[in-house]
This record gives C-alpha cells, structure tokens and sequence, in this order.
C-alpha cells in the first residue's frame, strides 16, 4: 500500500491544450502537443504514470511504440530498451538532461529507475527538436528523457512531503518518502529516497520443444535467487535567476540482488549474485545572457561499482569486481538571428576510466571530445532544422594495445510542413546518420575484445504525419493520430564469432542490418456529461529487420533476434466522480532467438492484460486515494527472453494520503 502527503494546486487550460483541474502531480493532457514540433516524440507524464501501476521506468517504457524491452525476468531482472531494431546501445538515456554512460557495456538498467520520483518519460527518435542542448543530445539514434519531479509551491506553501509505502506479490516491501522544501522565492531544495526489497519468487511454467514443435517437455517450478535488496537517494536544489535557472543534483544507488540466471536442461535455479553502487552528481545552468543570446552549462562526476560472483561452485566460477569513473562537461551556445532564424553551437568533453580485477586486463581510459553545430528555422507553416556532430575519440591503455583515435562527422535533417490553414495536421520527415562507439567490452574483454573494431553506423530515414484535434462542446473532446514509415540501416554491425578455440570467441565488425518498418500512434479523449471522462491510448508497430550481412549464410535475410515484426499497446481509463479505473494491454508478436528463423528458435508470441480501480475521497484538505492493481490478469506463463520465464498474475495495492 502507498501513504503519499501532497498539496493540492491547480492549473487552467491553456488556449488548444485540453488540461483537466487536477493535483499537478496529475495532469491529464487529453490533446498532444507533439503537432508544433518538428520532430515529436512520445510522452507519458503525471496521473498516467501512477496508473500504469509500473515497478520501474522500463515497464513504463514498453506502452511506447517502436520499443522493444529485453526483460530477463521479475523485478531485479536486467530490463534494456531497443529502439526501431537498432540495439540497445544506439539509445541515449538522460536524467533531468544529462546522459547515463556505461562506458563497459554500453546499456543501461532502466529497471533501477523508480516511477515514485518521476514527472515525465520522452522518447525521441533521431533527436529532440530543440537544438539548444548539449552535443551529447545530438549523438544517440534515439533518446529517452527521464525527468524528475521538480518543487512547484503555491501562494503560502513552503514544505510539501510525500511518503508511500507499496506492497504485494513477491513479498514486495517498497517505502520511500520525498521531501521538498522553499529555502527561497528563488531557490528550493528537494530530498527523495526509496528502499526496494522483494524475495523475487513466482511460479512459472517451464515447456520444452523438440525439433518438430511438438511439446517434449512440460513442468512448473518457482523461481529461485530472484531477491532484489535496494537503496536509492537523491537530494537535489533548484533555483532561478533572472532570464534562467540553475539545479544540482545527487544521486546514490545500492543493491544486492540474486541473478536466477536462465533455465536449460532442467536447471532451475542459479546462484549468482551481484552487487552495484551507483554515485554521481550533476549540475546544470541556463542563462539569457541578451534577449539574442542564451548559453547553457552542464557538468557531471559519475562512480560506478559492480561485483559479480557465482556461488555455484560446480560451475563457471568467477568473483569479479569493475569500477568505472567518469567526468563530463558541456557548453551550448544559441543565437537568435531573427524570429524565425537560429543557431547552436555546443562543445562536449568526457572522460571515462574502467578498472577490473581481471587476468591480463587492460585497464582502459577514453577521452571523447563532442561539437555539435545546429541551425533552425521555423515559419508558421514550415520548420526545418540542421545539424552537424563531429566526434574525436582517443584512447590509452595500461596493458596490451589500445584502439586506434576515431574522428567522424555525422549529419542530421528534420523537416516539418503545415499543408492546410488549420495546425491541426502536420507532415515531417527526418534524415540522420549516426554511429556507437564499440564499448571497453567491446575492444578490452580479455580473450574476446578487439581493439580494432570500428565503429557501428546507423543511417536513418523517417516519413510521417500527426494530427491533433480539439473538440469544443462534443462528446469527443479530443483525438489524435500519428503514423511514421521508416528505413533504417545498421553497417558494420558489432558481432561476437568463433576464434581458433570453439570455446574463446572475439569480436568483430560484421554486421549489417536493413530494418524497414511503421510506427502508429492514436489516442482519443470523451467528456461525457460532466463528470465522467474517457481516455484511450493505442499504439501499433510492424518491423522487418533483416540480417544481410553474408549472401552465403542460411539465415541471410532472417528477422534478426528478438525483433517480432508486430506488436502493440492499448491504454484506456475512466475517471468518474472519485472513481477511476485503468485497463492496459501489450502484445508481442513471434520472435526468433537465433539467427536462423527455424522452428528451433521459434519463440511464441506474448500479450498481458492489467487492471486497477481506484477510489479518491476528500475530506477538507486531506484527500485519501486507494488502489488495487491485478497484473498479468490473465495468468498468463511466457518469456521476453528464452528461458528467462516472467511472473504470472500478481497484485499490488495503494494507498495514498494527500494534504
């Protein structure tokens, strides 16, 4: 159950945008925005977030279109985002503006990023619209946007508290309490911490296949070593100055989880573990410095440790420890030549160092030097936008030989036309060409890296159109739709092959990938009557991405791994006097985990269903709101990842208690 205290403030509509008088923590936005942008991306924010009933930003994540998330089971289970076939290390991830590196592995864990202390998840492909960001913004395939909850005080208040409290399935014990405080007209300061506990255990059914497709194996279990044990805590300060603003942020994260591992030959259960300690802080500054002229400061110190270990003694064994630093720093300049004309410049500096306890390790350090030079016009019927990275990568090593300096350019163009007199319908298009740098696995693994891999390109070509509609006085309040064709394009694709020792493979830049696919998006609002309010959200992708790398290869022309060429979403909920209620649904169509789509790597489709009903009572000014959630109603037994089986039905229920 969730305990939150929260002030009660409202908000107006504003001219088109359709905004209900809610708590601001609850905004519902019942008309998109994403028409006046050039490059639109996906949002969920506010009231949407609570009801989604999610664990972490990446359950959050999967309601997005064009998104795959590789989940490997439960709560503490690894959870990466690929976007549009690309790979989970052609997306940017950003907290409150600022990027999330792993320079080891180049992934991030969505799932250690709470919903408690979120106020908006974005996704963008390509790039965000606005060109004054920092040069890092414009070096990612696609990006998610991570914000957090920033004070908002009323005439009068100076404190606002939110404590919670959640529980349910697995065992899950989940407190965490955020405290904002008004120092100042200009300055607020903000605490936020969270302690995550769970056993993690949840039948699953285990079914086995032979090569015909008929069941040759079928039995239940409960997962085993799936404990998760975490601390996070942030404290951040916010303040504004006259034509800008500044905020630090600190952020610590502390886990130790079991890794239940995946189930093979009648293995149920493993008894690796690991520990992580995440430590950085940031800071950023914007500031008008002339009504033309604007500059924007970033800076970022980063701390990272990992132990990983197997218990399991008949096993591979290995006790491992990795430590990663890193330091940022970034310059943006914007100059308005006219009302319909500007321009950026941005300059990036990162340094990143990787130390391991590994035999023959080479103890590497990368410094990246990132500038980026953007130009946008924007008429009343047309905008277009411009931009131009270059990237200078350089390397040194302790032992054995480091990877050669990387200098490349890449350029991006996005473009958006108001054909009709009305804004409501928008075409758009946009051309980039990116690339990943391989990762210190990648080029420094002992016995599998290559430091002469290059790096991985990805070409990108997107078509599309949104409309967006109001509605004055009529049943249907409001609609939207969206629907975007893409190409991408993946060359020199990083790939791990067999060596000399079928037992020692390498990496290697062989790849190539064509990804053809269609991204919909449509959402529609209904006021009916006065009282009662309808919103439904659904989004549809098809992919077809394709190994081309070798005419020679059985599998040349297959869907690669884990792509499935259809899958979808479907939100709708209803809020009636203090009533609500949320219904979600995910389908993810049939994959295959090899590279060869035989019916040996077959895996089946999967679709999940939750529920949650919701009741808010008032009383002076305290609101009182419960909730009860069913996930996976269906009971549904299936796996994101081969062998990684997800929980089945589950419950969690929510109190909160605002003042």
């Amino acid at each position: 159950m969730v305990f939150i205290i929260w002030p009660a403030t409202t908000i107006k509509a504003q001219q088109a945008d359709t905004i209900t008088t809610k708590d601001l923590r609850e905004v519902s936005v019942t008309a998109s925005r994403t028409g006046k942008e050039i490059n639109p991306g996906q949002k969920m924010s506010g009231k949407e977030l609570s009801r989604l009933g999610s664990h972490s930003v990446a359950d959050a994540i999967r309601f997005f279109s064009g998104v795959q998330i590789k989940d490997y089971g439960g709560i503490g289970g690894l959870k990466t985002v690929d976007i549009r076939s690309m790979g989970s290390n052609h997306t940017g991830v950003f907290y409150d503006g600022i990027e999330l590196g792993n320079a080891q592995n180049g992934q991030v864990d969505l799932g250690k990023f709470s919903l408690d202390n979120m106020e908006e998840i974005a996704l963008y492909n390509g790039q965000k619209s606005n060109i004054f960001q920092p040069a890092k913004d414009f070096g990612s395939a696609g990006s998610i946007y991570m914000t957090s909850l920033k004070p908002k005080f009323a005439a009068g208040e100076k404190t606002h508290v939110r404590a919670t409290v959640k529980t349910g399935s697995f065992s899950l014990f989940n407190p965490s309490i955020l405290w904002q405080q008004k120092i100042s007209d200009k300055v607020s300061a903000s605490f936020s911490s969270e302690w995550l506990n769970t056993t993690g255990r949840y039948k699953f059914r285990y079914t086995q296949h032979d090569s015909t497709g008929k069941v040759a194996y079928d039995t239940s279990d409960y997962r085993r070593n799936s404990d998760v044990n975490a601390v996070r805590i942030e404290g951040g300060l916010n303040g504004v100055i006259k034509g800008g603003e500044w905020n630090t942020k600190v952020y610590y994260y502390n886990s130790e989880r079991g890794l239940p591992g995946f189930i093979v030959n009648s293995v149920f259960g493993h008894m690796d573990r690991l520990w992580d300690r995440n430590l950085f802080i940031q800071s950023s500054f914007r500031k008008e410095i002339t009504p033309r002229y604007s500059i924007l400061l970033n800076g970022k110190y980063a701390y990272d440790y990992t132990h990983y270990k197997t218990l399991d003694t008949t096993q591979f064994r290995a006790d491992n420890q990795y430590r990663q630093y890193e330091a940022y720093f970034s310059m943006a300049h914007q100059y308005a030549f006219t009302t319909w004309w500007t321009a950026s410049l941005s300059g990036d500096f990162q340094w990143n160092k990787l130390d391991a306890d590994l035999k023959e390790f080479s103890y590497p350090t990368r410094y990246t030097t990132l500038v980026a030079g953007a130009s946008a016009v924007n008429f009343k019927r047309f905008s277009a936008q411009a931009s131009l990275l270059g990237t200078f990568v350089n390397e040194t090593v302790k032992l054995n030989t480091a990877a050669p300096y990387q200098q490349k350019f890449t350029p991006a163009v996005f473009v958006s036309w108001q054909p009709l007199p009305t804004p409501d319908f928008r075409l758009r298009a946009f051309y980039k060409r990116i690339f990943r740098m391989p990762t210190f696995n990648d080029l420094y693994y002992t016995e599998i890296g290559n430091h002469l891999l290059k790096p991985e390109f990805a070409t990108q070509y997107d078509a599309g159109f949104t409309w967006n509609k109001t509605f004055t006085g009529k049943l249907l309040s409001a609609a939207g739709l969206e629907i975007d064709g893409y190409y991408n394009e993946i060359t020199d694709k990083i790939v791990a092959v067999p060596g000399s020792n079928q037992f020692i493979w390498t990496m290697m830049n062989l790849g190539k990938v064509k990804i053809k696919g269609l991204d919909v998006k449509a959402n529609a609002g209904w006021q009916i009557r006065q009282q009662l309010q309808l919103l439904l959200k659904a989004t549809y992708t098809f992919q077809r991405a394709q190994d081309f790398t070798n005419p020679t290869d059985d599998f040349y022309g297959d869907q690669i791994v884990y792509i499935p060429r259809h899958s979808g979403s479907l939100i709708v909920s209803a809020d009636y006097k203090g009533w609500e209620a949320n219904y979600s649904f995910i389908y993810t169509g049939e994959r295959y985990n090899g590279k060869n789509n035989s019916e040996v790597n077959y895996v089946p489709a999967w679709y999940t269903s939750d529920i949650s009903f919701g009741k808010q009572f008032t009383y002076k000014r305290t609101r009182v709101h419960v909730t009860a959630q069913v996930n996976n109603l269906a009971n549904q037994f299936y796996e994101v990842v081969r062998s990684y089986p997800m929980p089945g039905r589950n419950y969690r229920f929510i109190l909160a208690v605002n003042i």
